[in-house]
């Protein structure tokens, strides 16, 4: 196991954070896998059996540690663009799982470590699941916890959350309810002093996957325009059919950044997809985890790392 080194605690600067996600050259590492689909990622990983939950969520832990910790992930330093106390400098956030975010890496709170030592902006993921399918969508469950969730994630120094829905069919009403969802508890959060993102995905095996996106699009576009002026979030979504798609989305005034989930294209796929859409970074999680094995060597777990990132990075420059 590599050795780690860390700086001493640091004040999280919010102006530094904001500017990093508004204008950073980069991506977002998607690492907020919970109980559904942690087991998918560990059996990618080859990491096949665990004796129950509390040890599969170890070894994830584990498993998110090492990709944390490796010289290949890291974020720019204060200055856009400048070097990162890693090797890194491509990775300018990370959305952890709320397990993760009260775990510790090398001493530190996971949140603290990526913001302290990688100068990674670190996003929690506050959705509770999704409710059943209704009219080709899934609504996110109630969120009870919510404010809990959002104290704490103040207190690990966390910039942002991170909340999915599902849209499976282009349901013009339905879609609509899944904005209005989305945008009312981005809105309570904005409030909270945190930028939401806002994750409706449409499937990638929809059979009408173009036409639930331009009927997204729209939605977004009339949601955003009644944003007032100083309130700003952040989108993550599908890679589109259309290239250029989301421009408008890209360029409104009350979006911070517009990110692209891989949404089970593999990593070739995703960034082929990526590139042509100007203007949208990656915020993969599976396309990102490609290629990594419980057992490489730290240098060949590095190496594999390294090449994921440096392709997804690429990708985000367009």
């Amino acid at each position: 196991m590599r050795t780690v080194m860390h700086t001493a605690d640091e004040p999280t600067s919010a102006s530094e954070q904001f500017q990093q996600m508004a204008s950073g050259s980069g991506f977002i590492a998607a690492l907020d896998q919970s109980g559904g689909s942690t087991p998918r990622a560990l059996r990618a990983y080859g990491v096949e059996s665990w004796a129950d939950e509390s040890e599969m969520f170890d070894l994830v832990h584990a498993m998110r540690t090492r990709i944390l910790t490796s010289p290949s992930f890291g974020g720019h330093g204060p200055e856009l663009g400048g070097p990162g106390p890693s090797e890194g400098g491509r990775v300018i956030g990370a959305i952890l799982f709320d397990r993760t975010m009260e775990s510790e890496i090398a001493g530190l709170g996971a949140a603290e470590y990526l913001w302290q030592v990688k100068k990674v902006v670190p996003f929690l993921k506050v959705d509770q699941g999704l409710q059943d399918e209704s009219d080709g969508t899934r609504l996110m469950k109630p969120m009870p916890r919510l404010d809990d969730m959002l104290s704490r994630a103040q207190d690990h120094q966390v910039f942002g959350t991170k909340m999915r829905s599902l849209v499976t069919l282009a349901h013009k009403d339905a879609i609509g309810a899944v904005v209005d969802q989305q945008l009312s508890v981005a809105l309570h959060i904005l409030d909270r002093g945190l930028v939401p993102i806002v994750e409706p995905e449409v499937d990638i095996h929809s059979p009408e996957k173009a036409q639930a996106e331009d009927l997204l699009r729209d939605a977004l576009v009339v949601a955003l325009d009644g944003l007032r002026p100083e309130q700003q979030v952040m989108l993550k979504l599908t890679l589109p059919e259309e290239d250029g798609l989301w421009t408008p989305l890209v360029e409104h005034p009350r979006v911070l950044r517009v990110a692209a989930l891989s949404g089970g294209y593999s990593r070739a796929e995703a960034v082929a997809k990526l590139a042509c859409n100007p203007g949208v970074i990656a915020s993969f999680s599976r396309a990102l985890t490609e290629g990594l094995r419980v057992d490489q060597s730290d240098e060949e777990f590095d190496m594999a790392l390294d090449e994921s990132i440096e392709a997804i990075y690429h990708a985000s420059l367009t």
